[in-house]
């Protein structure tokens, strides 16, 4: 793919992002990216926040921009001048993503991380499988149609401790009642993120330049992810290794658990019927299912954390801090009130 390089670019080019606007700042993973960039001290960001919404943005943002989605208009005029648009938004939330790859074309803004952190796969097959990954391709269509903005899909898998603590719906595990349902054999293994590990992958992202500065600069560009996805990842598990991660970190034994098996395919076809049903929870059963597929639906193609810096990290100390969410309930007091709101 040509890009160019910086030296060759008309006076005026910026070869870094100044302004990042960021929508969901206040919401389960938009916190983490804008505290990691509040650390990393190279923008200036504008959270976008919808009239009468009650978040609470992050401290270190240095605007924030109410947007009424039923006046576009209002989006735009809150884009204009920004370099970069963060969406951060609930899956549900597909009219207003396609709004704001509208409005930040109409504004001039030239990147786009779309409403992604999740699988890597350009996969029609897999996209529909899922239900929302049709969506997020279609989003990522428009973002090149408009011809104004590039895109760049941050993929992070599920998030590792907010998946091992919200119940046996997602990564099979029933923390508080030591109850884990392996898929197939459980050794299938998918990459998953922490939340903190996914703000770091953002910022540190964003912080690249955007060209190289020419052609002996080897070193990582915003421009070599353009229209493609950037691959982030914490760790490269199976729900084995989880398990014996989780032995660990609560001083059990396999026999204080009680232990049972189910096909992924078996699972999945379950969690269509409820979802048809009118039973949101078959959504979560057939989401997380199916990237333990044998055709490696939830493993990257590629991890490009050593080319944003990104440290490793220690599965057990995470894993702790899922027990705790679990203990402390986190889905039932943060997570479903959203849901219902």
């Amino acid at each position: 793919m040509a890009i160019g390089y910086a030296k060759d670019q008309p006076t005026g080019f910026k070869n870094y992002l100044e302004n990042i606007a960021i929508v969901g700042a206040g919401g389960q993973v938009g916190k983490f990216i804008v505290q990691a960039l509040v650390a990393n001290g190279k923008h200036k960001i504008t959270a976008l926040t919808r009239e009468g919404s009650t978040n609470t943005v992050p401290a270190g943002v240095h605007s924030i921009q109410k947007i009424d989605y039923s006046q576009p208009s209002t989006i735009v005029e809150a884009l204009k001048g920004q370099d970069a648009l963060i969406c951060t938004l609930s899956i549900r939330a597909t009219d207003e993503a396609e709004k704001l790859s509208r409005a930040a074309a109409e504004a001039g803004v030239k990147w786009i991380l779309p409403n992604e952190f999740g699988n890597s796969k350009n996969n029609e097959q897999i996209d529909r499988d899922i239900m929302i990954g049709v969506v997020k391709a279609k989003d990522r269509k428009l973002i090149e149609e408009l011809g104004v903005s590039s895109w760049i899909g941050v993929a992070t898998g599920f998030w590792y401790e907010y998946s091992l603590s919200v119940g046996p719906w997602s990564y099979g595990f029933d923390i508080k009642n030591r109850a884990v349902t392996f898929f197939d054999d459980g050794a299938k293994q998918i990459n998953t993120t922490t939340w903190p590990q996914v703000g770091r992958g953002v910022a540190n992202l964003l912080g690249l330049k955007v060209l190289p500065d020419d052609e002996n600069d080897k070193s990582p560009h915003l421009s070599q992810f353009k229209n493609d996805f950037v691959c982030i990842s914490s760790f490269k598990v199976s729900q084995q290794q989880i398990f014996e991660s989780l032995l660990r970190v609560t001083g059990t034994s396999r026999d204080d658990w009680k232990v049972t098996t189910e096909s992924a395919k078996e699972r999945y076809e379950k969690g269509k019927v409820m979802l048809e049903a009118g039973d949101r929870t078959g959504f979560g059963l057939l989401l997380y299912s199916r990237v333990f597929y044998p055709d490696e639906a939830g493993q990257h193609p590629r991890v490009d954390n050593a080319a944003l810096g990104l440290p490793e990290e220690n599965l057990d100390e995470w894993t702790a801090v899922a027990v705790k969410m679990a203990k402390e309930d986190y889905f039932l007091k943060h997570v479903v009130p959203r849901t219902m709101g």
